[in-house]
């Protein structure tokens, strides 16, 4: 089953079940997947889904850290609920490890010497490893690897 598919099933069994927040995730789910789709003139692939999905994830994480700040507890709990919700259809995230493995192993490829080259390396474990890495954290790993 594909992830368009597996969205759709899911967010049917959400509405007859009347999880109100699964349901309200899938909705702007596939209104955000739609809206892409419209830009692109074409049925999403589930490569392309997934980053649908994974900007989804970013808003919610900033909207998290945002209503923490802002002392919002509710909203922040609500936000959290709903990147529970995306997190199930998101691949699982390398580990900290895997990440300065994958980083250190670009740098070598690369034969990057020094922040100046830090770009290179960030977009090519990006690219690797697509919807699993962070692109902030890779970024720092990088930039503390070239520094140092």
């Amino acid at each position: 089953m594909n992830l368009t598919d597996r969205i759709e099933k899911d967010y049917l069994a959400a509405y007859k079940a009347r999880d109100e927040v699964r349901l309200s995730v899938l909705r702007m789910l596939k209104t955000a997947a739609k809206n892409r789709q419209v830009e692109l003139l074409r049925p999403l692939s589930d490569d392309e889904l997934a980053e649908v999905l994974a900007k989804q994830a970013k808003q919610r994480r900033e909207s998290i850290e945002q209503f923490g700040r802002a002392g919002r507890d509710d909203l922040r709990d609500r936000e959290e609920r709903e990147l529970s919700v995306l997190n199930e259809y998101l691949p699982t995230p390398l580990t900290e490890d895997e990440l300065f493995r994958e980083v250190d192993q670009a740098i070598a490829e690369l034969g990057a010497q020094s922040v100046k080259d830090m770009g290179r390396v960030v977009s090519t474990v990006l690219a690797k490893h697509k919807g699993r890495a962070d692109g902030k954290m890779v970024s720092d790993m990088a930039r503390s690897r070239l520094a140092g």
